[in-house]
């Protein structure tokens, strides 16, 4: 246990005295935001559920596009 405590201190302290390293993460952040919830938001919409009224007709759809050659 004490092992463990060590290893997430080393990070932790290692974080906190971090100048630069704070700005790229953050960046990093920005650009996770944006890749995954903006993208979706405006480009993935969801398709089933707009064009299906039910959960049974979706499935048919997926089965029948899934098995088609």
């Amino acid at each position: 246990m004490n092992m463990i405590k060590r290893i997430v201190l080393f990070y932790s302290d290692g974080f906190k005295q971090m100048k630069v390293g704070k700005t790229l993460w953050l960046i990093i952040a920005i650009k996770f935001f944006l890749f995954f919830i903006l993208l979706k938001l405006f480009f993935f919409h969801d398709v089933l559920q707009t064009n299906f009224s039910n959960d049974t007709d979706r499935a048919n759809f997926v089965i029948k596009n899934l098995t088609n050659p």
